[in-house]
């Protein structure tokens, strides 16, 4: 290699385009100006993308919203097959009992912020531990109140056929007349005149004066703060308030609710008393 080939090898690449000694000294000093210049523009663009990356994740960053069903019988734990008592005086054992949670909405009053969840349908399930506990992904840095759906919204009880926790296999549904069972609860009873002694309260209808879904409302004792953090909030389930927290509902004078109607409504009017709020952390 003679001087000036050294020269041009060792020169910068931009200054390559000042050389024309040779077409191919001038074509390799282009290639490797035009490595350089990708070399560039690939660095320039991986370091926007983690900008960007980094600046979406710290900007309203999602932590877990919990809300933990507790189902009780008065100050009792409910479980399957414990003997209780109502306020007339009935025994009873309870074998099943679930109910719909959805439309759920999160809100912190001092700011006017809401978050909600429109298309999430839980079924809480007593004999399923792990349904008691709801998670969701939630924005929202501080949370004062919230309300909640028992039952599910008309439009998806003519919806057509659904899945998962509203697929028909879970036990909850009727017919596309009569749509979704907003709760259930089923049990025995000496006082109940039917075979085995059960009763059998299967609570649904959406119809205009049939309307069996309640909405429950909720401020919280003190504002969650969820910035950075996971909340929870503890709900109490109390399956007396089905018998009497509005309307009187005796074992001995209706053991069984099959179908939408007056005696539905009344034990739906019962039930949207029966939460209350154990704990908030």
């Amino acid at each position: 290699m003679n001087s000036k080939d050294k020269i041009l090898s060792e020169a910068p690449y931009a200054e390559c385009d000042t050389e024309s000694t040779s077409v191919r000294r001038n074509s390799g000093c282009i290639e490797r100006h035009s490595l350089e210049h990708n070399k560039n523009y690939l660095t320039y663009f991986l370091l926007l993308f983690i900008t960007v990356t980094i600046s979406f994740l710290n900007y309203g960053q999602a932590n877990r919203l919990v809300l933990y069903f507790q189902n009780k019988a008065g100050d009792k734990t409910l479980e399957a097959d414990s003997a209780y008592q109502n306020s007339f005086g009935e025994s009873f054992t309870v074998r099943t009992f679930r109910y719909y949670i959805s439309n759920i909405v999160a809100e912190d009053i001092s700011t006017g912020k809401r978050q909600s969840f429109p298309d999430e349908y839980f079924l809480v399930d007593n004999a399923d531990t792990a349904s008691k506990q709801i998670e969701l992904e939630i924005t929202l840095k501080h949370i004062s109140s919230f309300h909640f759906l028992l039952g599910i919204d008309s439009l998806k009880n003519v919806a057509g056929v659904q899945s998962g926790n509203l697929d028909p296999a879970k036990g909850m549904f009727w017919t596309w007349n009569t749509g979704y069972v907003m709760a259930k609860l089923e049990g025995n009873s000496p006082v109940a005149q039917t075979p085995m002694h059960a009763f059998s309260y299967h609570v649904g209808g959406y119809k205009q004066n049939e309307k069996t879904a309640r909405e429950i409302n909720f401020i919280l004792p003190h504002v969650v703060d969820c910035s950075g953090r996971n909340c929870m909030i503890t709900i109490e389930a109390d399956v007396l308030k089905w018998f009497n927290a509005v309307n009187e509902i005796k074992i001995a004078d209706t053991p069984i609710c099959h179908e939408p109607g007056v005696l539905a409504t009344k034990l739906a009017d019962n039930y949207s008393k029966m939460f209350s709020i154990a704990d908030v952390q």
